[in-house]
């Protein structure tokens, strides 16, 4: 198999149906399967699988996922079970423009597209590294965008994928909502790997107030602090940005 399309939903059954349905009307899917990690357990997204999707043209799975509640342990879980050669993961609220998938990028390098606005128009190509409303990475744009894939520092992770043996993963003790940007994108770096943003891949995200998810400084905080212990890096940012009181607190817990 080609290709695995993967999304993880917490709470999120429309997301998922009109994602799905995208993908269907608007893409050529052929050598492809979808696998839905559910963060929740919805019966009726899980009764949508079942009654409507299994069978049909491609392949479609559904896995409940309940251990570990937040973004990236869900998301490890769709390139633990991908069966495709390349895996995409996507939000269950994400819909990309018609060719995106018609050219697919295959080396070990981390690949994203360009986010538009619900304009249609207006283009988000990456993320700058700086922090802002307790996250790390601001929305920017590389203006002109280049035709070719070119490398960004960062980039929201709505839409993200590689080839699935190359995937170096999350750390196994995030928990929560956030703290994956960033992280995972200096991972692959220091891998001698390189982020990269692909100019015909363009999607488009339903922002809404809140994430679904429960969210929780401290857990973000405390990924955080995980993450940049992992790599080695200064974790000077993070004190500065929520406090050295917060911080201290929640480290003296790990």
């Amino acid at each position: 198999m080609k290709l695995t399309i993967g999304m993880a939903a917490y709470n999120d059954y429309e997301g998922v149906y009109f994602t799905i349905q995208a993908l269907r009307m608007f893409h050529d899917l052929t050598d492809c399967e979808i696998i839905i990690v559910d963060n929740y357990g919805d019966s009726k997204l899980k009764n949508f699988v079942d009654a409507w999707l299994t069978g049909k043209e491609i392949p479609v799975r559904y896995i409940e996922y309940l251990e570990n509640v937040g973004t990236t342990q869900p998301r490890e879980q769709i390139f633990k079970h991908s069966e495709g050669e390349l895996t995409i993961c996507i939000d269950s609220h994400v819909m990309l423009m018609p060719g995106s998938l018609d050219r697919l990028w295959e080396g070990d390098d981390l690949i994203h597209g360009v986010m538009l606005y619900d304009d249609l128009k207006t283009p988000v190509t990456h993320m700058d590294p700086e922090w802002r409303s307790d996250m790390w990475g601001v929305w920017a744009t590389q203006d002109p965008i280049p035709d070719e894939p070119f490398e960004i520092p960062m980039h929201g992770l709505g839409l993200f994928g590689c080839r699935t043996e190359a995937w170096l993963g999350f750390h196994p003790e995030y928990r929560g909502f956030g703290a994956d940007e960033g992280y995972i994108h200096e991972k692959y770096r220091r891998a001698g790997r390189k982020v990269l943003c692909l100019p015909w891949m363009r999607w488009i995200h339903l922002f809404r107030n809140g994430t679904g998810y429960p969210i929780n400084i401290q857990d973000r905080v405390r990924n955080y602090l995980l993450g940049f212990k992992e790599l080695e890096m200064d974790p000077a940012p993070i004190y500065d940005h929520f406090g050295v009181q917060l911080v201290n607190r929640i480290e003296a817990t790990m």
